[in-house]
């Protein structure tokens, strides 16, 4: 590279920056006015929208600017002015018991439709926007229910949660069964095939059932039955509806045996208000696996 001051290029008669690199020189071509302008005036725009509008953060806050605008201010209002719109007949869902709300056609409008937003906004990231559910959270829309499927029971599972710390929550939980020393590791295999059998299963070919007949009798019987059927007073499912939480193949089952399983909803009451709680029973309960 090379440097040529005042060196005007012979072709096109503009003074170049005195740059050459392998023979070719660079222009000095000066940008069209058009575009300084631009490019000052959206400077100027900057400048001004800092000044007018939030803008910076701070440690704990940020500029508030001239106008104090707030597009959170702006959702809060709007959802204010819904909430006044809604107004009565939220009241007279609160007021309306669950069964009744069923019997309403107009309620059970109001209902389904402000269960619907308030279910994707709270349950659909765990439940599904459809309510199908996934590994480890419930399908709603079948017939199986872990602590019941009536209005009543869901609205209580909805205002509760399961597990959720609240003195009111669902609390049954399996035991880790394998984790705490209560059974072998060959009569956790021996239980799990013994379980796969009940929903129609392949089973190993060492599978003795008689022997995980009589371990499930002394060990799951408590909570899942004599007959496997489930109990929804202590949350433990049917074992023989080929529904299952967390998966049925013979290792998930293990595992779940081994470590016992104890998920977690959460309570909504205080966070949703109990007309909503409400409006969000009877949409589960429409989503078509309510009793």
């Amino acid at each position: 590279m090379t440097d040529h001051k005042d060196e005007i290029d012979s072709v096109t008669g503009t003074a170049t920056t005195g740059h050459q690199w392998d023979g070719i020189k660079e222009l000095n071509t000066p940008l069209p006015r058009w575009w300084i302008i631009t490019f000052y005036a959206t400077i100027v725009w900057a400048v001004a929208y800092w000044i007018v509008y939030p803008a910076w953060p701070l440690v704990q806050s940020y500029t508030t600017g001239v106008i104090r605008y707030s597009s959170r201010a702006d959702v809060a209002v709007e959802l204010a002015n819904l909430e006044k719109l809604r107004g009565g007949k939220m009241v007279t869902l609160n007021a309306t018991p669950l069964a009744d709300i069923e019997k309403d056609p107009a309620l059970l409008a109001l209902a389904r439709a402000r269960g619907k937003a308030v279910f994707g906004d709270n349950c659909a990231p765990c439940h599904g926007s459809g309510g199908a559910g996934a590994k480890g959270y419930p399908n709603l829309n079948d017939d199986e229910w872990l602590w019941g499927g009536s209005l009543d029971q869901i609205g209580k599972t909805i205002e509760f949660g399961v597990r959720s710390g609240h003195a009111k929550s669902h609390e049954g939980a399996m035991l880790a069964f394998g984790k705490d020393g209560i059974l072998k590791q060959d009569q956790i295999v021996t239980v799990a095939n013994y379980v796969r059998s009940l929903s129609g299963l392949p089973t190993s070919k060492s599978f003795d059932s008689s022997a995980g007949r009589k371990i499930f009798a002394e060990n799951c019987a408590a909570c899942h039955g004599d007959n496997a059927k489930g109990n929804i007073e202590q949350g433990a499912p049917d074992l023989t509806d080929k529904i299952w939480l967390y998966g049925s193949d013979e290792q998930t089952i293990i595992e779940t045996i081994t470590n016992g399983r104890a998920g977690v909803m959460p309570a909504w009451t205080g966070r949703l208000d109990p007309a909503t709680i409400k409006a969000l029973a009877v949409y589960v309960h429409s989503l078509g696996g309510g009793k």
